[in-house]
């Protein structure tokens, strides 16, 4: 996955608008309206704004139709339903409506981090916007329009203030005095250039700017939908009030995603290996049942933290570079991590020049030499720096970094380079850092909705120019939303226990007095132990309190390991759970009988041997593993016993427990029926890291009425791909022609061989982040 920002993105319901024109003033609790259930549909926009997105793919219904039909799952022929055809385009969606209002459980008054928003009363325009020579980066071309708004604004432009998306569409409230305008515009290099060891002035880049009339930006439809009298959501309208809102944040502060970031936002705290988290915010236009509401919640992420490079180095390492030489590995793991990376020179007082760091020498510094005119005068790096600054270079034995021309480089000593601030670091987060950013994002409610109102009070939305400039109005208190706190299930305990069901309280239950409705069986266990301060007999006990407490809870759980507790380092992860699962199925009666649980001891601070061991475990070796840290197994609690043996029951095959609703068939749209339940979601790379595959997930529910146990399936497909390729599959096999298969149809067979029969009703939840793929 793309290495997240940290923080909630989702919010309560809140909100409230009318027609434009027409005044309002805020309620102070809101509940969605009645209304009746209407199918999910897209329909493609009437609108012309938002002309630079693409259709997408058309898919007819007799297609979907034929597909449905290939994944009959017996010789049986299925029965045939009406497929509703796929929208042309998703730019305007269609909501489900509620199907009525619930009135189960205690209502009460909840406090959401929506605010309201009144839609602006005003003509709203939008132009095509087309930058020469073209540039990838949004940074450049906001700055490229930043100084055509600077220069052509009032005599151009109406005195109009746009706003753009930082692409190819500008956005003004009210028209333009012209259809098509070309601008000439200059705009200064940040970055420095180096011609033989000296600083060359900032170069100029000249850009020619077209700016052509594309469609109005209707909000009218906007405005009918959030009243009730329209069915579809304009998502095009929704697209220009967030790129208006985002202008100034865009500005102020570094912008991720959806989310803003800066330190003046809340106080910096350390990752370690030279990263440093921030804190921001989250915003992002919604329309909701009661109207358009301004959604905002915190969130954090990590930045390099802005250090000297020898000391980012030296925290990177772990150690002190000054002792003894680099190896190749550490060369390796530093140009990783400085690549592209901005720094500062800091040898020249205050002329702080900038550069970005392209590569690192493969020699010391004490070993480079480089031309210094026209005649062929060669000097030393050292030497040069003596000479022309006064600076003797102390770190003669560390590499340089290259900046620059990768075919000329220029290399600057990393004791004269500071990392310049607010870069965001965008690789993968090791565990350690992981762990440290969740302690920062993880706050209390009341923390939480405190920090969310000094956001909007800092962002002071009423002195938005942009906000003004297009009438936007955002209010600055917490959105007030009726609610129903739902009486909790009660759910059924084997009967053998001295508690055969159980009404949670607040959310909360223990296993005391209950046993699992299904223990699963483990006959065939080792243990291995990774980390160097749990002792053999100490790993020894915990697993023989593990066991007593999986069998005190339902399972049939063998008392003694097939063999005795193996201790191994990290390092050798693999060779270690590959001989041990290999020497068990030796030592196992009847021989070759394969382990059903390996647990493993890891150290607290485990970086990537988690992962690898998971990654081998499921992958290469087909061995359910349980993994426990070092200090759970010295502190050995009841508690973390008995929620260890749930975990490892579910994981061998068992049922922990079961609704009591399920089995009397009282939920509705489930128990009636026999009925499989789908879940989907696909798991993007972090940025930075091109070339691997994202990686979908698809679970499937075994048992019915109920509704349990499931089984799940991974695929890699293509590099951010969101649609799941491998749901459904049509290959050609030589000897039984066209063969279809795929996630689905594995899993309706694996339904069928559990349950003894077919579905007859499909529920599917695929998680999507809507407003990312349809904005």
């Amino acid at each position: 996955m793309p290495q997240p920002s940290y923080g909630g993105h989702r919010g309560g319901h809140g909100g409230y608008n009318v027609p434009p024109g027409q005044s309002r003033t805020v309620p102070e609790l809101h509940q969605a309206p009645d209304v009746q259930y209407q199918a999910p549909v897209v329909s493609p926009s009437a609108s012309g704004a938002g002309s630079s997105s693409q259709p997408a793919a058309e898919v007819s219904s007799g297609q979907v139709e034929q597909q449905f039909q290939k994944l009959d799952i017996s010789d049986q022929s299925s029965t045939s339903q009406a497929i509703q055809p796929a929208p042309a385009s998703s730019k305007s969606v269609r909501f489900p409506l509620r199907p009525g209002m619930g009135k189960c459980g205690d209502r009460c008054v909840v406090k959401a981090n929506h605010f309201f928003a009144e839609l602006p009363d005003k003509d709203l325009h939008q132009y095509d916007v087309t930058i020469t020579p073209e540039v990838t980066s949004r940074g450049v071309n906001r700055a490229v329009i930043a100084e055509l708004v600077k220069l052509y604004r009032q005599s151009h432009m109406n005195g109009r203030l746009p706003a753009y998306d930082g692409r190819k569409s500008l956005y003004t409230a009210g028209p333009l005095p012209f259809t098509s305008r070309t601008f000439e515009i200059a705009l200064q290099d940040e970055d420095e250039g180096l011609v033989g060891g000296q600083a060359t002035p900032r170069r100029e880049r000249q850009f020619r700017v077209v700016i052509k009339y594309a469609a109005r930006a209707d909000l009218h439809h906007l405005a009918m939908f959030l009243a009730g009298r329209q069915p579809d959501a304009p998502q095009e309208a929704l697209q220009v009030l967030d790129i208006v809102l985002r202008e100034l944040p865009t500005a102020r502060y570094s912008p991720v995603s959806r989310s803003f970031y800066s330190p003046n936002l809340g106080r910096r705290q350390r990752l370690g290996d030279g990263l440093e988290s921030w804190r921001g915010f989250y915003q992002s236009i919604r329309p909701t049942q009661m109207g358009l509401s301004l959604n905002i919640d915190m969130s954090s992420t990590a930045f390099i933290e802005p250090l000297p490079v020898i000391e980012f180095v030296a925290q990177l390492l772990c150690r002190d570079i000054s002792v003894r030489p680099l190896t190749d590995s550490d060369r390796v793991k530093i140009k990783k991590a400085l690549r592209g990376v901005k720094v500062e020179v800091t040898h020249r007082g205050n002329m702080r020049r900038k550069y970005r760091i392209s590569g690192l020498t493969s020699q010391a510094t004490r070993e480079l030499s480089f031309p210094v005119d026209d005649r062929g005068t060669v000097k030393t790096v050292v030497q040069y720096f003596l000479e022309t600054y006064g600076f003797n270079i102390q770190h003669t034995t560390l590499p340089c970094l290259q900046v620059g021309n990768q075919q000329r480089p220029n290399y600057l000593p990393m004791e004269v380079c500071k990392i310049v601030e607010g870069q965001r670091y965008s690789k993968r987060l090791n565990e350690k850092q992981i762990t440290a950013l969740l302690k920062v994002t993880c706050q209390r409610p009341q923390e939480r909705e405190k920090d969310i109102l000094q956001t909007v009070h800092h962002n002071a939305y009423y002195e938005d120019p942009y906000a003004q400039e297009f009438g936007i109005k955002i209010d600055e208190q917490l959105a007030s939303v009726e609610a129903r706190v739902l009486p909790p299930p009660r759910l059924k305990y084997h009967d053998s226990g001295r508690e055969k069901d159980v009404l949670p309280r607040v959310g909360q239950w223990n296993m005391m007095n209950k046993k699992m409705v299904n223990g699963g069986r483990v006959s065939h266990w080792a243990c291995i132990n990774f980390s160097r301060n749990v002792q053999d007999n100490a790993a020894k006990v915990f697993c023989h309190e593990l066991a007593i407490m999986c069998q005190i809870s339902g399972m049939n759980f063998a008392p003694e390991p097939v063999l005795p507790v193996l201790s191994a380092r990290p390092e050798h992860v693999e060779r270690a759970l590959k001989a041990r699962y290999h020497d068990a199925m030796n030592a196992s009666k009847p021989p070759g009988k394969e382990l059903d649980l390996l647990i493993v001891i890891l150290p607290d601070n485990n970086g990537s041997l988690y992962g690898d061991l998971k990654r081998i475990c499921e992958t290469e070796l087909g061995l359910v593993s349980q993994c426990c840290l070092t200090k759970h197994v010295f502190k050995m609690s009841k508690q973390y016993l008995a929620n260890v043996a749930l975990k490892i029951n579910v994981k061998v095959g068992g049922r922990n427990t079961v609704l009591v609703d399920a089995l009397a068939r009282r939920i509705r749209l489930v128990t009636d029926r026999p009925t499989i339940i789908f879940g989907a979601d696909v798991t993007h790379p972090h940025p930075g890291e091109d070339s691997s595959p994202s990686i979908a997930a698809v679970v499937a529910s075994q048992d019915w009425p109920e509704i349990t146990k499931y089984a799940g399936l991974v695929s890699a497909q293509a590099h951010r791909q969101e649609l799941i390729q491998d749901l459904f599959k049509v290959w050609q096999d030589p000897q039984r022609g066209t063969v279809t298969g795929g996630m689905i149809k594995e899993l309706l067979i694996s339904f069928k061989r559990a349950t003894g029969q077919k579905p007859q009703r499909i529920i599917f939840y695929r998680f999507i982040a809507f407003l990312v793929h349809l904005c």
